[in-house]
């Protein structure tokens, strides 16, 4: 079986490689989004994750809330504006640090101002 490949030129997308075989024709499309952070509407990587815990607890509370016996407009203003608050929370924090920084940031607080030593036979000992 031989196979024929067509030059870009004559495929409309860049990144579309089409094999002809003498039964079939398929089309491979190559992912260029390997090694890329997951993005969902402006949200980066464990952003998404935090927007939807929070949106689970406030499922939640409206639940709690609705069985309690508080009025249902006023439950559902109170998850309203306590959406609205999320949302902006979460997108914040996702423009602020981005991927990563948010991690670095709490990373950085692990590690100490000073180091005190008290003796010389530390850096003694690593001269000779």
């Amino acid at each position: 079986m031989t196979s024929t490949f067509l030059p870009l030129a004559s495929i409309k997308s860049p990144y579309c490689l089409i094999i002809l075989h003498p039964v079939s024709t398929s089309v491979y499309s190559i992912n260029k989004g390997i090694n890329k952070p997951i993005e969902f509407r402006g949200l980066k990587a464990q952003y998404i994750w935090y927007l939807g815990g929070g949106l689970l607890a406030l499922l939640i509370l409206f639940a709690i809330l609705y069985i309690c016996g508080v009025n249902t407009f006023v439950c559902l203003g109170l998850i309203l504006c306590l959406g609205a608050g999320l949302f902006f929370y979460v997108y914040g924090l996702s423009h602020k640090y981005g991927e990563f920084g948010m991690m670095k940031k709490i990373a950085k607080k692990g590690i100490p101002k000073v180091v005190k030593v008290r003796s010389r036979k530390i850096f003694v000992n690593l001269v000779s």
